[in-house]
Order: structure tokens, then sequence, then C-alpha cells
């Protein structure tokens, strides 16, 4: 898009284009996403940024009507393979909060002055500065939604101390925390930890229409005892999980009922409160919600043969992985042999919670342990990081090394780059002509599978 282009969608309040570009006022110092209800601004008086982070660094304070960081995700990011687009994968996943920009440009392959300049010049902002607004959106969702006490909201939206926090809160929303709670009415008194209790609520945004049916008989179909469960009737399921992550383990629940608004409701349960950003991220792969369906299913229904199937279904998504090391093995080892990992060698949890009562195996324990030498090697690539499957790994790097391990074949190594990596252009069956569903051919596959005709005989 264009300045122009752009100026049209905010005149137009289109929603599409939320999350894909933002814009200020430079007479109100505030910027927007583009589908804000308030009157259109003159074009003389808009600035466009590609990142809600590059308004804050223009001097920008979030629009208190459309709340601009509450958008989901650029789909662009999920798409590109480069080194800007793995880099916002691994900052969406808390990287920079963990291991600092150091850390970041590591697991990229570059200098920390090269990831840095390459962000800066086409988003105009670093990484720290798009971690910085990651942590502020989770900051003010904890103030709003929760009773969690503010030096818990602090360390769990993963800020460095108490002053910190409440610069960049006055900053970004020119109010106090107290004041942005206040807003909301979330109550406090006896309450005050009720949100580690029973859970963090929170409102999982995507765009445009969202397929919950078709993602949850998926999920139901693949689910696997102990670690994972779908309860209740269809319309009104709940898909519970267990989660590993940096600092302990969590448990996420999703609702299918359809919510009000754009977004899946849902409720995370973390034994340490730094994990939550790290969370919602994992979930939002899993579920892929940052997805354009827009973009895919125009696309898509330009094939006579798709067209009827995405009619059919719209805002159909293809999930990706809440841990993608699981998700490899899974690929490999199939649903019942997954099972008898989990029985074997799963980490129980210290409180089970109903049908959930374990952690996925990690690697380094299948490696010394699983009897399928296939699987052995796999864990051991993963253990040893030969093999990396993260949220910033090059994709065509890890099919690679996942051709060089015996018993993976293309097939097994296109479904894992599917599901672990959340590539969108992945054609597993090797479906003739599949080219002309590129750059969208993982979500042509689910179409098809969907129907029940994944080769599409």
């Amino acid at each position: 898009m264009d300045d122009r282009t752009r100026y049209e969608a905010v005149s137009s309040r289109d929603a599409r284009f939320d999350g894909a570009f933002f814009f200020a006022v430079v007479t109100t110092g505030i910027y927007c996403r583009p589908s804000c209800p308030a009157v259109t601004p003159k074009r003389a008086n808009v600035r466009f940024y590609r990142t809600a982070a590059a308004a804050q660094a223009g001097g920008f304070r979030a629009c208190r009507r459309c709340r601009p960081d509450a958008v989901p995700g650029s789909a662009e990011w999920n798409v590109r393979a480069d080194v800007v687009g793995r880099a916002m994968r691994l900052i969406g996943d808390g990287v920079v909060d963990r291991e600092g920009v150091p850390g970041l440009a590591g697991r990229l392959g570059y200098s920390a002055r090269q990831v840095q300049r390459q962000l800066n010049a086409e988003l105009g902002a670093g990484p720290v500065a798009l971690a910085r607004a990651q942590r502020s959106h989770t900051a003010r969702v904890l103030l709003q939604t929760t009773g969690l006490p503010v030096t818990d909201i602090v360390f769990a939206a993963g800020f460095a101390s108490v002053r910190q926090f409440n610069d960049t809160i006055r900053q970004i929303y020119a109010r106090t925390p107290s004041a942005l709670r206040a807003e909301a009415g979330t109550g406090l008194g006896g309450a005050r930890r009720e949100g580690l209790r029973s859970g963090i609520p929170l409102r999982l945004a995507h765009r445009g229409p969202y397929a919950t049916a078709a993602q949850f008989d998926l999920l139901a179909a693949e689910a696997v005892a102990r670690v994972e469960e779908v309860t209740g009737p269809p319309g009104r399921r709940t898909y519970r999980r267990t989660l590993r992550l940096p600092y302990g383990s969590g448990i996420v629940a999703v609702d299918e009922a359809p919510a009000a608004g754009s977004w899946l409701e849902a409720r995370i349960h973390l034994t340490d409160l730094r994990d939550l950003t790290t969370a919602v991220q994992r979930v939002r792969r899993l579920f892929d919600l940052d997805a354009d369906p827009y973009a895919v299913d125009e696309a898509l229904a330009a094939d006579p043969g798709l067209a009827p199937l995405v009619a059919a279904r719209p805002g159909l998504r293809s999930p990706g992985a809440a841990d993608p090391e699981e998700a490899a093995v899974r690929v490999l080892v199939g649903r019942a042999g997954a099972e008898e990992l989990v029985e074997r060698y799963g980490k129980a949890l210290d409180v089970p919670c109903g049908g959930l009562t374990h952690l996925f195996p990690e690697p380094g324990v299948l490696a010394g342990s699983a009897e399928d030498p296939a699987l052995r090697t796999l864990a051991a690539a993963l253990d040893d990081g030969v093999l990396r499957l993260d949220a910033g790994a090059d994709r065509d790097e890890a099919e690679w090394t996942l051709l060089t391990l015996p018993g993976i074949g293309p097939r097994t190594a296109a479904l894992i780059r599917t599901r672990a990596l959340g590539d969108p252009d992945v054609d597993p069956y090797g479906t003739p002509g599949a080219e002309r569903w590129r750059p969208w051919r993982s979500y042509a596959v689910r179409h098809r599978e969907a129907a029940g005709d994944p080769y599409g005989d």
C-alpha cells in the first residue's frame, strides 16, 4: 500500500487493515487503527506507521476510542521468512524481554547492530521499542481486566521495574496505571489476587471472519489425552491444554462460542506471571489469529475448485502450534504414539486440572529414552539445537535439516513446516497445480482437509 490507499482505508474505516498499519494525527498527538470511529482527519495532518511502536516513538499516544494497541498482529510477519519477519515473531514470543537484543540477534544469526538497523529502516522502531509496545499493551489488558496487584502486573508484562512501568504507561496512554484501571471499573479489595486463582481472562483479537467450528473440530480430532481436551457440545466447546513455558508451566482455555466482537474468549493459568506474553503469543499461533482471511479467501476463491469450499468456511485458519517441538514429534509419531509418550515420559503437573495432568515430554527426555530410532534422532536434534523450530527459525534451513534425519521424508518435513513453523505456503501432498494457490497453499490444503478430501480425489 502507498499513503494514498492507506488514507482511503482510513476514510472508509476499513477494519481489514487493522494491525497492517497505523495512522497518527499531528494536531491531536494521537495514533489510531484504520477503523477508528472518530472523524477522519485531514490528509495533511495524517502520518502513517508500520507498527504501533513506531507511532509511539514518533511521540504519539494511543487513541482511547479505538485502542490501536489491541488489534491483531500484522499477517505479514507470518508470511515473511526474512530477518525482519523472523525478528517480529521472536519479539512477539518475548525473546527481547528474556534475552535482550543480543539474544534476539544471536537467534537470527546477525549482530545486534545489524538487527537494530534493519528494523529501524523498515519499521521505524528498533527491537527495544517494539518489545516496549508489546509490554505496554499487556499491562493495559491486565490493568483493565484483572484485579492483579500492580507489582504483579509489572513483571507479568515484562517490565524491569515499577518506575519503568509507570513512565511507559504515562507516555503511551497519557494516564497513570490507576487511571487506566479506574476507567474499566476493575475492583480490587479482597479480590486482589483473583487473577492468580481463577486465571487471567483474555480477549484474543482476530481480523475478519473466523471458522471456529472447523478449528475446534480439528483440535478435538487431534487432542492428545492428559495434555489437551475439548469439552462441551458443538458450538459451545472449550479447548484446554497445558503449556511448557520459559519460567514455568501454564494451562489455557479457549472458548468456541462466538464473542460479541472480533475475538476469542480465553483464560490462562500460569505458575509464573512472567510467562504471560509468551503464552498468549503461542496460543495466537496455534489458532492462527494474526492471519488475514480477506486476502486468503479472495485469492483461493479465484480457483473454481476451491471457491465452494471457501464459501462454506469463510475465515478458515491454518493452525500452528503452541509448542513447535511437541508439534514436530506429534507429526512423526501420530496421535496414539503421542499419547503413549505422554503416559510414559510426560512430566506430571503439580496440580492437575480436570483431564489435564501432564506436560508433553521434552526433547531431552525423549532423546535418551524413546525406543523409536527416528524419534530419538529427531528429539536429539531438537535438544542440542541442530534443529531449531522456534518462532524465529529459518524455515528453509529447518526443512533441510529435517530431511537429513532418518525416518523423515518430504511429506513429514512439510507437515512439520506447516504446523511447527506456521508456514502459510506449504502443500505436503504435492497437489498438481498447487502453485496457483501461492502464497496460501497451507490454507488451500486446510480447506480440502476440512472438506474430507485432502488429496483432491
